[in-house]
């Protein structure tokens, strides 16, 4: 009788009313406010520390994006959904043929929201977590014109004096997981708040690429399996810093900003090849948040060799990039990250400055 009753009821759910239901969960999960203290302790500490290691394991058995793969299947999967709702279309009486784009409709939305409900689930609840500036010893009155300008000229410093020993280390293959860097990684892990012992993505390389090259983009973490998709056009001065900052999205890190100190630090934990690459992006990030004047006189510390790899950044970029689709992608990110409840959207990436400036730097090897 009880199985009976169950197996009624669970009758009684139709396809439309399962949509409907995730729909409206997907709905209330996007504007219900949260706590970001529960977040970071029951999710970002819990749940995720716990599901994490199991989705990179497993994506990190194939050199396959699973993203990739799990894009194919949507896209088959919207092909037979349009060609049976036309299908459907042309069977019904003329009376019911209103109601049948509404059901596709339907349909679409209601994988969307299962989607969503799963982005939430296996990585997208990081971006509720406390900021990195409530877990460190973050100090507002680090933070100043004369110490952007000294780590700034540091940066320059650092740079001469790593160019040739960075250019004598030998590199991994591009898409080989460097375990030097992973091992920098690990020791540096406490130094931007992450206490657990996340399984690091091996760098892939996606379907999507011929996207990132025209847009600028460098890499990209994949938030249903936890996989670093890195882009194939990267200079070798370039990958250690993207790929640490992947590790640091894997690890839980979801704000841009944040994402770009931890790749800083477990980049100056590193061989003099990581070191020169996380000073060679932090020599960017901070000449642009100086002054004109300023910024002309750091760049005339900078040594030949470093200018060097700096105009051919430049040159692969200007070499691959379509500015209208770097523009548009920008934007449509910038809408992601404040629907995810980041306020500042893309500009949170100049937030590696503040942190760069207002946590004290620990000694490294």
């Amino acid at each position: 009788m009880v199985i009976a009753d169950l197996r009624l009821k669970i009758e009684e759910w139709t396809p439309v009313k399962v949509q409907a239901a995730l729909i409206g969960l997907a709905t209330a999960a996007a504007v219900a406010p949260s706590s970001s203290a529960a977040i970071e302790r029951w999710y970002s500490n819990g749940l995720f520390a716990r599901l994490q290691p199991a989705l990179t394991s497993l994506s990190n058995l194939s050199r396959v994006a699973f993203l990739d793969v799990l894009i194919l299947a949507l896209a088959l999967g919207l092909v037979v959904v349009t060609i049976r709702g036309v299908a459907s279309r042309r069977r019904a009486p003329r009376g019911d043929r209103p109601g049948l784009p509404l059901q596709g409709l339907l349909r679409i939305l209601g994988l969307a929201a299962a989607l969503y409900l799963v982005f939430l689930v296996t990585w997208g609840l990081n971006y509720r977590r406390l900021p990195l500036v409530q877990r460190l010893p973050f100090d507002p009155a680090r933070l100043s014109a004369d110490r952007a300008r000294a780590l700034a000229v540091e940066s320059a410093a650092r740079l001469n004096a790593l160019y040739e020993p960075a250019h004598a280390d030998a590199r991994p293959p591009q898409y080989v997981l460097d375990e030097e860097l992973a091992a920098a990684f690990r020791a540096a892990a406490g130094q931007f708040g992450v206490s657990s012992r996340p399984v690091l993505p091996r760098p892939k390389r996606s379907l999507l690429d011929p996207y990132f090259l025209r847009a600028g983009v460098a890499g990209m973490t994949d938030p249903f399996f936890v996989e670093a998709l890195i882009a194939s056009d990267l200079l070798p001065v370039e990958r250690p810093i993207v790929i640490a900052h992947e590790w640091s999205h894997a690890a839980g890190l979801a704000d841009e900003g944040e994402a770009n100190f931890a790749g800083w630090l477990t980049c100056l934990r590193g061989t003099p090849a990581h070191q020169y690459s996380g000073w060679l992006f932090a020599y960017g990030e901070l000449t642009n948040s100086l002054g004109e004047r300023d910024r002309r006189a750091v760049a005339a510390e900078l040594g030949p060799g470093p200018r060097a790899d700096l105009l051919a950044i430049a040159e692969r970029l200007r070499r691959h990039i379509n500015p209208r689709l770097s523009a548009a992608g920008w934007r449509v990110y910038d809408g992601y990250l404040k629907a995810n409840r980041v306020a500042a959207g893309a500009a949170s990436y100049s937030e590696v400055v503040r942190l760069m400036l207002g946590v004290e730097r620990p000694a490294t090897p």
